[in-house]
């Protein structure tokens, strides 16, 4: 199965889900951008719940940006900001510190563009699964994709309604298990599980 998917800020569990399946990835890359979508935000179990950390970024006065092209505001302290709340919301679970050393670093650099950081978070995702996958790029935008499974709308988390088995989470006991939160979410928890987990579950 060759599929069709954006690339996102440590994508959600569905996206993953969907990757773990496929033959083959290819990225939208020539979509505009879109607020109030996971291109720029994830979801996290905090000690209170779900949490929504958000990259602020740069606004222009284009009526449509690609998304490729969109930049990462660098005023405001950001990355201390969702280091510290992973911390707090994982820095108990079972695997936390095994990948603390390679995920410390994607906080520490300032970068640029979105998209950059975006794949960068994918990579790390994907060395911690040990989930290789052959991929590559669109050129042009697409409405109706024909040869490919699309994904594309997993970007949209309001609108994304896929249900997995639950798993232990640091904060079950106190809010329930809390479904389809960022690939993070699972890693921490379920560490080299979390590669079968992800290929033992279906998408809609």
């Amino acid at each position: 199965m060759n599929i069709l998917i954006h690339p996102s800020y440590f994508p959600s569990i569905s996206q993953f889900v969907a990757i773990a399946k496929a033959e083959k990835v290819t990225f939208e890359m020539d979509d505009n951008f879109q607020k109030q979508t996971n291109r720029n935000r994830m979801h996290i179990y905090s000690p209170n719940g779900i949490q929504l950390l958000n990259i602020p970024i740069k606004h222009t006065k284009e009526a449509h940006q690609k998304t490729k092209d969109v930049k990462i505001e660098a005023a405001f302290d950001w990355q201390k900001q969702h280091f510290k709340s992973l911390e707090a919301a994982y820095r108990t679970s079972p695997f936390f510190e095994y990948f603390e050393d390679d995920l410390a670093p994607i906080f520490q650099k300032k970068h640029t563009f979105l998209m950059d950081l975006n794949f960068e978070t994918m990579e790390f995702a994907s060395k911690c699964l040990k989930l290789d996958f052959p991929y590559d790029e669109t050129s042009e935008y697409f409405h109706e994709v024909i040869d490919k499974t699309d994904y594309r709308q997993l970007i949209n988390g309001k609108k994304d309604n896929n249900s997995f088995d639950s798993y232990t989470q640091v904060f079950g006991d106190k809010h329930g298990f809390i479904n389809n939160l960022s690939i993070l979410d699972l890693l921490f928890n379920e560490g080299r599980y979390a590669l079968d987990y992800l290929k033992s579950q279906k998408l809609l």
